[in-house]
């Protein structure tokens, strides 16, 4: 297979030991890549004593997953990329359905893999479950996962489906298309910047893919805990971002509405004493304003290039509504006529 398995690493030594055995043993001879940014640890000298058969890319700077990705993927020939996390622990066949089903159709951009807890292998794994969706107001979910809330895994999604974004976490692209996206975007940093990838991709009338045929555990939150306030300002900050770039119609009436929203979400951790994680929904918001001009350059040169707007995977109502006041929990219990197809 002409395939690449690239790990983005960051002193994650005790990842790479743990993981990157079962990567080397069930990836059906893909080349497999170690991409390091700049790590502090003795993770070069580990790969380099233990697994002199995996590429190691040394990234001039800690750019942090997108600026680290782009860098790396440079110098990566494949015609398929793996964006693998190196906190994943992949099964056997795990890589062969996903290539399979990202090779059958032209118009497919990427595909994931069912995202298992490695925690709690019964249930689905917060970063990307069974695929990501986007409601009305652009707040992501999954197919199993809804906010904080991660169901059983029961069989219950182990249909093959078109999702409106696939997880950076184990992500199968096809290389040329990552390119001539112009990859993630640098200035997310981290999170979310493979959820503006994917919308980029449906704005020219890409399909983004979910199959169970595949799975994989991920420990998730190995480089930045979950409850770790830096995660909260990137997923605030990076989630306003993407809509400026990407959201087609009244853009103040929709920043406007997610102010709003947003400002209850930092009551809430105000509520709760989480001091932090309230500065870090303001901070997201003054990134917005400082960064707007830039901003609005990037949706200028979007809307240029937009084709066909993909829209399945969107959800048409409120997915805060749904879980905060009507108390839905599981993606089974939403209606499917309020998703586009």
């Amino acid at each position: 297979m002409d395939t690449a398995i690239v790990i983005l690493n960051y002193n994650g030594k005790k990842y790479l030991k743990d993981f990157l055995p079962a990567v080397m043993a069930n990836s059906n001879h893909a080349k497999v890549y170690v991409a390091d940014n700049q790590s502090t640890d003795d993770s070069v000298a580990f790969l380099k004593s233990n697994y002199p058969e995996v590429t190691l890319i040394i990234n001039p700077s800690n750019g942090g997953f997108a600026t680290g990705y782009n860098q790396a993927l440079q110098h990566v020939p494949e015609k398929y990329y793996v964006l693998l996390n190196s906190d994943i622990e992949v099964t056997p066949n795990w890589l062969a359905p996903c290539i399979e089903l990202l090779a059958s159709d032209e118009k497919i951009a990427a595909v994931q893999p069912k995202i298992l807890s490695y925690k709690q292998k019964t249930h689905f794994e917060h970063a990307g479950a069974a695929g990501g969706y986007l409601d009305k107001n652009y707040y992501p979910f999954c197919k199993g996962r809804i906010f904080e809330v991660v169901e059983e895994d029961k069989g219950q999604y182990d249909q093959e489906s078109e999702i409106f974004w696939a997880t950076g976490a184990c992500m199968v692209v096809k290389a040329e298309l990552y390119h001539e996206m112009g990859g993630l975007d640098d200035d997310f940093f981290a999170h979310m910047e493979e959820i503006d990838l994917c919308w980029r991709l449906k704005k020219r009338g890409y399909k983004l893919m979910y199959t169970p045929k595949s799975f994989v555990y991920h420990v998730g939150g190995g480089t930045l805990d979950y409850m770790n306030p830096k995660k909260t300002y990137l997923n605030f900050r990076n989630s306003l971002y993407m809509i400026v770039k990407n959201h087609e119609h009244h853009l103040f009436t929709k920043i406007f509405y997610r102010l709003i929203l947003d400002g209850i979400a930092a009551m809430m951790f105000l509520v709760k004493f989480q001091f932090k994680h309230f500065a870090a929904v303001f901070k997201a918001h003054i990134s917005l304003y400082a960064n707007w001009k830039k901003l609005m350059a990037k949706r200028k040169i979007i809307k240029s290039e937009s084709t066909t707007f993909n829209k399945a995977g969107l959800y048409k109502k409120s997915i805060v509504t749904q879980k905060f006041i009507k108390k839905t929990s599981a993606f089974s219990k939403l209606n499917p006529n309020d998703f586009y197809n």
